[in-house]
């Protein structure tokens, strides 16, 4: 794959570089590249209908067999014929002339994604977990390749290279053609992608990546009739938008569309009770240097600051001579920052043989030094059950990053419990599935360490909007010795009761993740040069937190 430099290019600057939105449309199911327009089927209403990419211009082109395309999930075009999947069917017909499908095959489940090269059908099945490779010329099956996702997966095909969408991972995959075997994997920028295809820009030959989405989305609706007249609903949200893809191929990472934010980390002094502290140190982490997110500018707020290095990560320090009963102060940092999803791509197989883990790894992160109950016999029971008798370091995180989704369920609570009381109980907050994997981690000698603060509110479309996030939010990243740190989310994975779970965060983040703190507190208050303990003085108690974003712009490169 050629790709072109790194340095970013502003989507505005480029009018193929935009989010595609077209008129009337409920559900995209399926796009397909049609000289320099895009062909989509509209699963809801059946329509199949030419979009222009440069000004979201809509024709249905089946205006009196829509109901024949109703449900349809997949498309492609190869010369003048149009396919489609829809149900458990496989149907091809004529374009420009009257639409009528024609019948190809029959699968034993429904059939979701499709994608013709000469002759050869590929068709993506979730209930069988196949791809299925079928002769165009005789209706017979040829082969059939594992699927790489565990949801509803669209595809499309590029010289060699299979390029397949999964609606539950959020992500987009390349295949070999030939062997199924992955070769790298993407994160989109938006849930539920239903679709993509490959489209030449007609003027600068430049091949463009575009996905379609499908979902819901809730708003506030002014009901007269009602009282109060606002009410919350639902409803469509489909479009269209540019992939961007830099893969890094020693590294072993991909990245995809970034963003360029802004976010505000703000404490407001508003102590619940009078306090009186003495030479005081308050200490915030700022946002960290990563392969997927750049520090562009750091600014005080309120008050300033001093900055150092703890353990490797930049430190903001506000000094006080006194903080005195009664007294307000605003203080904190505004950072603007370069974020990029990221997704790995190890197996199993690229971690058989690895050197020893650093003794200086061991002795920071191999111990109980976070209330992660590690000497208590349910976790040490724990530890060994998730595990098994897997002895291959990928796969064992692997499998206890799926015991703790199998034995909790995801719910908010008041303050963190270690990880005993949480897995008796078998519901967690984002932190408390952390522990658990902390503890269950270390205990088998895979050393690991928290990871946060914050996630910008995904609206990748909202610009210069302030945004801000319900909750702060905390995650994990994992050492394989001779490779390096690689994250895993603590529980947005937890989507299935009993899984299969999705992979999309195991070894990935999504450009709305914030790093800052690696290895160290995010925040810490110190008073005549020694950490107040929480019982004391908590820093809940004493300020109260203000925490923005802003969506400047999209930062964009091609295929």
């Amino acid at each position: 794959m050629i790709l072109e430099s790194a340095s970013a290019i502003l989507a505005q600057h480029n009018p193929w570089l935009r989010t595609i939105r077209p008129i009337g449309v409920s559900a995209l199911q399926g796009i397909a590249s049609w000289g320099e327009q895009l062909l989509a089927i509209d699963a809801t209403s059946g329509y199949l209908l030419q979009i222009d990419p440069l000004n979201d211009n809509t024709t249905i082109l089946n205006p009196s067999r829509e109901l024949d395309f109703a449900d349809a999930s997949g498309v492609a075009i190869t010369g003048d014929l149009l396919w489609l999947t829809q149900q458990e069917q496989v149907y091809f017909c004529q374009l420009g002339g009257d639409l009528k499908l024609q019948h190809f095959i029959s699968l034993p489940y429904a059939a979701n994604g499709i994608a013709v090269q000469e002759s050869t059908i590929y068709i993506t099945c979730k209930k069988a977990g196949y791809i299925f490779i079928y002769s165009r010329d005789t209706g017979r099956e040829i082969t059939r390749l594992y699927a790489p996702g565990v949801g509803i997966e669209n595809i499309t095909v590029r010289d060699e290279e299979l390029w397949v969408s999964d609606i539950t991972e959020q992500t987009v995959y390349c295949l070999d053609r030939g062997t199924g075997e992955v070769k790298l994997k993407v994160l989109t920028p938006f849930e539920n992608p239903t679709g993509l295809t490959f489209h030449r820009n007609p003027e600068t030959g430049q091949e463009l990546l575009y996905v379609a989405y499908a979902s819901e989305e809730p708003y506030i609706r002014d009901n007269p009739n009602a009282d109060p007249n606002y009410e919350l609903q639902y409803r469509d949200r489909s479009f269209i938008h540019p992939l961007s893809v830099q893969h890094h191929t020693e590294q072993r990472y991909t990245l995809s569309n970034g963003f360029l934010i802004e976010m505000s980390y703000v404490e407001e002094l508003a102590p619940l009770d009078d306090v009186e502290l003495k030479d005081v140190e308050w200490r915030i982490a700022l946002p960290a240097e990563t392969d997927r997110q750049k520090l562009k500018s750091i600014e005080p707020v309120g008050r300033p600051f001093t900055e150092e290095i703890e353990n490797g990560q930049r430190v903001a320090v506000f000094k006080f001579d006194v903080l005195r009963p009664g007294e307000r102060h605003l203080f904190g940092w505004r950072a603007v920052l370069e974020v990029w999803s990221i997704k790995y791509c190890l197996t199993p197989r690229d971690v058989e043989q690895l050197p020893e883990l650093p003794s200086e790894l061991k002795i920071q992160y191999l111990v109980d030094n976070d209330n992660l109950a590690m000497d208590k016999e349910i976790i040490r029971r724990a530890a060994r059950e998730a595990i098994g008798r897997e002895t291959n370091l990928l796969r064992q995180i692997y499998s206890i990053r799926n015991y703790v989704y199998d034995k909790l369920s995801y719910g908010i609570r008041p303050h963190i419990d270690t990880p005993d009381i949480v897995l008796e109980r078998g519901v967690g907050s984002c932190g408390e599935y952390l522990g658990l994997l902390l503890a269950l981690c270390r205990l088998n000698g895979i050393a690991c360490r928290t990871v946060g603060r914050y996630k910008c509110p995904a609206h990748a479309d909202h610009f210069g909007i302030p945004l801000v996030p319900d909750f702060n939010h905390v995650w994990m990243e994992f050492y394989l010795p001779g490779i390096g740190w690689l994250p895993m989310e603590s529980n947005p994975d937890d989507i299935v009761e009993g899984g299969p779970y999705p992979t999309r965060f195991f070894m990935g983040l999504a450009w709305y993740h914030v790093e800052m703190g690696k290895g160290i507190k995010f925040e810490v208050l110190k008073s005549k040069g020694v950490p107040v303990k929480k019982e004391e003085v908590s820093i809940g108690e004493l300020a109260i937190n203000h925490v923005r974003f802003r969506i400047l712009q999209e930062l964009n490169v091609g295929m």
